[in-house]
């Protein structure tokens, strides 16, 4: 796919739901701002800006809206996504419907798969530079993004 910077939010959604096999837009939204809230926070402002440019513009927020550059570990980094992937918040419109019942390992999936369509929709150079900020232990994270066969690719 390279880095086709005009990725529409609709697409990028429907990327999402079919990578993570969501039954509806809602989920893959609520996966996308579980996500990329968690790494806005674990990241300083600079990257977390990189990486949200070539976003659009509704996703780049999540990123960028974020408390930056907190100190947690991968554990931590899991656990926030699981906590937002299944909390139950009103801000959302309605129509987001309810979280569903998601496990750490789902949620440790998801994530991976959210940071997988970023390293296609973000310009290498940026997104290794927000690599560098984390600790080793944040590699598993990158695995499906280096992954020769994804599960999402195996039809």
């Amino acid at each position: 796919m390279g880095t086709d910077t005009s990725t529409s939010y609709t697409d990028f959604m429907g990327e999402v739901q079919h990578r993570i096999e969501a039954g509806t837009q809602a989920e893959a939204v609520r996966t996308t701002r579980a996500v990329l809230v968690t790494l806005g926070e674990r990241v300083n402002e600079g990257g977390a800006t990189d990486i949200a440019s070539p976003l659009p513009m509704e996703v780049d927020r999540y990123l960028l809206a974020a408390d930056h550059g907190q100190q947690f570990d991968f554990t931590e980094f899991v656990t926030r996504v699981h906590e937002r992937l299944n909390y139950d918040d009103l801000d959302l419109e309605s129509g987001y419907g309810r979280p569903g019942a998601i496990d750490e390992s789902e949620a440790t999936y998801r994530a991976k798969a959210v940071i997988a369509l970023l390293e296609e929709r973000v310009p290498g150079e940026d997104l290794a530079n927000v690599a560098s900020q984390l600790p080793d232990e944040f590699d598993d994270l990158f695995e499906l993004a280096d992954a020769e066969a994804t599960p999402w690719e195996q039809g």
